[in-house]
């Protein structure tokens, strides 16, 4: 049986690497074994945090498999497939013959998509009885959002307008009309400016009338309906705006993707705080949009992310609303980096705040002061959005300490996000509940798990998390932790 040979392969190549500090290498194997032979859907979820350790576990029943399969990764997991896994099957003597580019995939070869390619080989129907592997199942949804995105620019209009001549000066009315809508004052910092659907269904009605129409915007005007959302991202310098469109709910654009097929997904999904359930709302979500029901849900923790973490959030601190929370976010991290022989992390979203608290910083701590930068002092102030650090920390040596100046909670400012809690308005839902607060609480158990590895401390500075009602969640989320009732230099 696959899974007995993959347990003894995995066997013998931890043995001859060394010690494995993983404990769940030869669970993960046979799971993803036993799938396989079975073509069922399989849902691994690893504890939020967890390290790149599982992926030999991953990777050695594939190579021994006969199935169709496709690999769906993202660029940073392709190098890592590339560069490090490839060369330690090989050293016991293990082939993963890989298919990369478009398809028909050959016999006998395991196919290598990115999410985007997913999408294309789906629509055009050369997946046949390829099973899917979907690693990072917490990051499917956005990055499919992404990949099924439709960009405008300023060039597309110029393209549009010279395939349709006739239609010129009716394309350049509306073209005017929505820079108008654009441009006009009030502007946000972050220079995104939702449209209304009602705003576009004149353009809409007219592309409708012009067919054929060139690329991207034949893609555009398929894409309408409720389940999407239009922004434009305004570029004041040059008075240009680009209009994206993305859907909500990227799932259940491509209902029925896993249906009639074998599927084995692996994220950093689990949860342990019943009030929080982004688990199982992201499995219902898979299950619902893409047909996957799966017959085998198991959960895989992490050992030393059970280690506490040392957690400093004062009672009583200020909102991040409020008019003196930049002076106090000023006056916290300073006493919070002085004494700090490691790299310190302060965490924030708002765009002014983030680079006023940086800027700050930098007139007191001088170079040691850097933003998004991956090559930080041993004992540099990096200053980050929380998207860029998810991204970028296992590029960088673990921070001494976290400071989260706000919590990554998304902000209704960002049109995708107002749409996405508009629909969950419109359905009754608790939109924070449901949405943000998931979503927020696995950012930050996945932020801070090299804190448990490496001794570090957090810092949340973000009122809210001791004055409103769902800080409790964010606490149990957390857990364990061992409070610091004060602060003494390391």
């Amino acid at each position: 049986m696959l899974e007995a040979l993959a347990h003894q392969q995995l066997k013998a190549l931890l043995r001859q690497e060394g010690a494995a500090e993983w404990p769940h290498h030869l669970s993960l194997s046979r799971l993803v074994a036993r799938s396989l032979r079975r073509s069922d859907h399989t849902l691994i979820r690893l504890t939020p945090g967890t390290g790149p350790d599982w992926w030999i576990s991953l990777l050695v029943p594939l190579a021994l498999s006969d199935a169709p399969l496709a690999l769906v990764l993202s660029q940073d997991l392709r190098q890592r497939l590339l560069q490090m896994e490839l060369p330690r099957l090989r050293a016991v003597n293990l082939a993963l013959p890989l298919w990369e580019g478009s398809g028909p995939c050959p016999p006998h070869r395991i196919w290598l998509l990115d999410h985007a390619e997913l999408i294309e080989a789906w629509r055009n129907g050369q997946l046949g009885e390829h099973q899917l592997v979907i690693p990072e199942a917490e990051t499917l949804e956005p990055k499919l959002r992404r990949s099924l995105a439709v960009r405008i620019t300023a060039d597309d209009w110029n393209r549009l307008l010279r395939s349709q001549p006739a239609a010129e000066t009716s394309l350049m009315a509306l073209h005017d009309r929505l820079s108008r809508r654009v441009l006009e004052p009030p502007r946000r910092p972050s220079g995104l400016v939702a449209i209304a659907a009602e705003e576009e269904a004149p353009l809409r009605q007219l592309l409708a009338l012009l067919a054929p129409l060139p690329p991207p915007w034949d893609q555009w005007l398929e894409q309408g309906g409720d389940g999407w959302s239009s922004w434009a991202e305004v570029d004041m310098r040059l008075l240009q705006w680009t209009l994206h469109r993305q859907p909500l709910q990227p799932l259940h654009a491509l209902g029925g993707l896993l249906r009639g097929r074998g599927a084995v997904l692996l994220g950093q999904l689990a949860d342990s705080v019943p009030a929080v359930r982004s688990s199982q709302a992201t499995a219902a979500a898979l299950g619902v949009a893409l047909g996957l029901t799966p017959q085998v849900v198991v959960d895989l923790g992490d050992p030393p992310l059970a280690d506490p973490l040392s957690l400093f959030a004062p009672l009583r601190q200020p909102l991040p609303n409020s008019p003196v929370f930049p002076q106090h976010l000023l006056e916290q991290s300073r006493r919070l980096v002085l004494g700090q022989a490691r790299l310190s992390v302060i965490l924030c979203d708002d765009e002014g705040l983030r680079l006023g608290l940086a800027s700050a910083m930098a007139a007191e701590f001088g170079r040691r002061v850097e933003h998004e930068s991956t090559t930080p002092d041993a004992n540099g102030i990096l200053c980050a959005r929380w998207s860029w650090w998810l991204e970028q920390q296992e590029r960088l040596p673990l921070p001494g300490q976290i400071l989260a100046a706000t919590l990554p909670i998304a902000s209704l400012e960002d049109p995708l996000t107002a749409a996405r809690v508009a629909a969950l308005r419109q359905q009754g839902l608790d939109w924070f509940r449901e949405l943000l607060l998931p979503e927020a609480v696995n950012r930050l158990q996945r932020s801070v798990a090299g804190l448990r590895r490496g001794g570090g401390r957090l810092a949340v500075l973000d009122g809210r998390l001791r004055s409103r009602s769902w800080g409790a969640t964010v606490l149990r989320a957390l857990e364990p932790w061992a409070s610091l009732s004060r602060l003494l230099p390391n």
